[in-house]
Parts: structure tokens; sequence; C-alpha cells
């Protein structure tokens, strides 16, 4: 329920109901099987799967709709766990998500545009008591066998500003436009002159840098033979990149064999998290500047982060109190040894209770064995 990348609905072996990249679940079927469809319209009227347009100075409104959004949702997902058969229930809360980009600037006195006794300084708080309350409700409709698991697929913190990274491009000579545009324009509608550009970047949150490479681009100018040297002279430009007060930026730039065990198709040539993503990535060209504040997507108040959070509980599960150190590819298989399944070996993430005795029942320990539609969406939202 919820979980992206799902429109259109998945065709499972049970239930499926469409992400945030749903164009109307109106229009569109946003839910498998189709029939399922009506039930839920009569359960709480038109279906949102997101809300629509939340980068917005308008507050007032935006924290209704999360919250009526959420709402429904939560609604939803009471009576799917009552009244359908499930194994596996998986849902997203994108409120929490919306929250963050909404109010963030409001709630943390380090974001630079945050205002002492603003009228939205406990907007986020308000929704964390509200999930909080949505999941305590959850868990009393559970079975004491049931494995819980919350968990973020990304981590949020504040927002400084953001790079235009192919204005800086365009500055060092490396994307070369026939004409520079006279407002906003998204990369993939510049005039390029791709007879003389080397670089280019698309994405949001973080930069994917792309290279115009020989016999790989249809017109592609940077010698094959010279790809790798060009790429460590990029990495080592992109590291050096300073802040708008001349300060350093101590940006991550990744090469991507770095990052994935298979890299395929076009893959970026190189992944940057500008400022430790305090600062993200902006692709759009006309802002005649390289650091902005204003979002090219609407206001955000925060920034995806490479670190989140896990709350983990198992009636056989031994680990107790904080845990660090785990990864998100490790969650997987990890639920798949709590609940008495084979780790596929394709799998990167490791399990947490591999070597662990894990519980009986009873609290004893036992021995274990060891397209173009879904793009806007993307590009609207701040993906791309």
């Amino acid at each position: 329920m919820g979980v992206p990348p799902n429109y259109p609905p998945r065709r499972v072996n049970g239930i499926s109901i469409g992400c945030f990249l749903t164009p109307d679940t109106v229009k569109n079927e946003f839910v498998y099987p189709p029939a399922l469809k009506q039930k839920i319209n009569e359960l709480v009227g038109e279906y949102p799967v997101d809300v629509k347009n939340f980068r917005t100075d308008r507050k007032d409104w935006l924290k209704d709709e999360i919250f009526r959004m959420s709402e429904k949702q939560w609604k939803v997902v009471r009576w799917l766990l009552t009244e359908q058969e499930w194994d596996y229930f998986h849902f997203v809360d994108i409120g929490l998500d919306r929250m963050h980009h909404g109010f963030w600037n409001y709630l943390d006195p380090k974001h630079v545009q945050f205002q002492p006794g603003n009228p939205y300084q406990n907007a986020i708080p308000e929704y964390y008591r509200w999930l909080d309350e949505q999941i305590g409700g959850v868990l009393e409709l559970l079975s004491d066998d049931a494995i819980v698991l919350i968990v973020s697929d990304h981590g949020a913190q504040r927002l400084d500003g953001g790079v235009a990274i192919n204005e800086w491009l365009i500055r060092e000579g490396l994307l070369v436009l026939k004409e520079y545009p006279s407002s906003l324009t998204p990369f993939e509608k510049l005039n390029v002159d791709w007879s003389k550009t080397k670089v280019w970047s698309e994405g949001g949150y973080y930069a994917r840098v792309f290279f115009n490479v020989q016999g790989r681009e249809p017109q592609g100018i940077v010698p094959a033979s010279e790809y790798e040297s060009f790429q460590n002279e990029m990495k080592a430009r992109l590291e050096a990149l300073p802040d708008d007060k001349g300060q350093p930026l101590n940006s991550r730039v990744f090469k991507p064999k770095e990052l994935y065990r298979n890299v395929r198709n076009v893959a970026p040539d190189l992944i940057v998290h500008f400022g430790g993503l305090y600062w993200r990535s902006i692709g759009t060209v006309g802002h005649s500047k390289i650091h902005v504040q204003e979002n090219d997507t609407g206001p955000d108040g925060c920034n995806h982060a490479q670190y989140g959070m896990f709350i983990l509980a198992a009636p056989n599960c031994p680990l107790t109190g904080e845990y660090d150190g785990a990864r998100l590819l490790d969650i997987a298989p990890t639920l798949l040894d709590l609940a008495g399944y084979e780790i596929p070996e394709t799998m990167q993430g490791r399990s947490l209770v591999a070597d662990v005795q894990k519980k009986t029942p009873g609290g004893k320990l036992e021995g274990t064995d060891s397209e173009n539609e879904v793009r806007d969406r993307l590009a609207g939202l701040g993906y791309i």
C-alpha cells in the first residue's frame, strides 16, 4: 500500500494499492484487483495517494491536506488488516515525508529560515504524535506473533540551499548551450550544443553527473581512452566547490562502482551529495547564479538525508536497545530470517540476527542455522 514505484498497481498475489506516482485516483486505476477500488471509495470517498502541489507557501492548507490524506489512508490500513487475509503487509506513510518538506524550516533552529515562535513550529511534532497514535492503534489489531518493522526509506535534515550544478558546468565551459534560457528551464528542454558539451547533470536531492563519451553518447566528445582520468578530474573539481560564502562545502562525490555491486545500463558517471546533503542539487538553468535558496520545484524546508532509522519488534528477536551500523539493505534479510525463510544469495544485505540465538515464543533462546507521465511526476516531486 503506497509503496513506490507502484503505478500502475502491480498485479500481485494479493492486494496492491498505488503510490504517489498515481496521476489521478478518479480517472486512473490505482488498486489491484480493480474491484477493491469501489470498496475503498465507499470507505473513505476519493482516495488520496499524495498531496498535490505540497511545495507551497499555503501552509495552513498544506497541513490540513496532509492530515486529511493520512486519516483516509490509515482508515484503509485498519480495514485491510481486519477484513482481508494477509501474511505480509507493507504501508508507506507519505504524509510524514510531506510534513518534513513543508515544515522543517519552521521546526529546526539551525535552519537558515527558522524564526522562533513561528505559528508552525509544532506542526511536525503534531504529526509525529498523530502518526504514533495510528501505529499504536494498529498494534492492538495484531497477534502476538507478528513481526513489526517501522523503517525510513531515507532520512531528513535541514536544507541550507541549492547548488545549480548545470549553471556551474556552463561557467566552466563543460556544458555549452546554443542559447541561454530567459526563464528557469529543466535540462531536457535546454538547447544544448552537444558538439561542445562534455558534462551535464540531472536529478534532485543529489546530483547525477553524466559525461558525453565518444562511442556511448550519440554525439560524444570525451575520448573513451581518457574516461578514467576525466572522471577523476571531475570528481576533484566537484569536491572543491565552495558554498555561497566561499567556505568548503565538503561535498561527497562517488563513482558508481564504489556504491553498487552491479553497474547496469548507462549509470551516472558521478554521484554528488552537495554539502553532505545539506545542499540539494538544482538541475534547472536560468538562475544566473550557482548558489540559490529557493528550490526549482517550489518551497522546500528539508533535504533527504543518508541516515535513517528503524524500530524492529518480533517475538523471536534477540536484539534490544539501540543498534548502530545497520544498512537499509540489511532490513529485508533480517525480516526473512526472523520469519523463518531462506535469504536469497542475490541479496546484498545481511541479517542482523544471522549469528544470534533467537527467542522461542515463550521468550527462551533456541539454536539457529546460519515513463513520461511518471517522469513528470518525479520531476515535480524533486526526484529528477
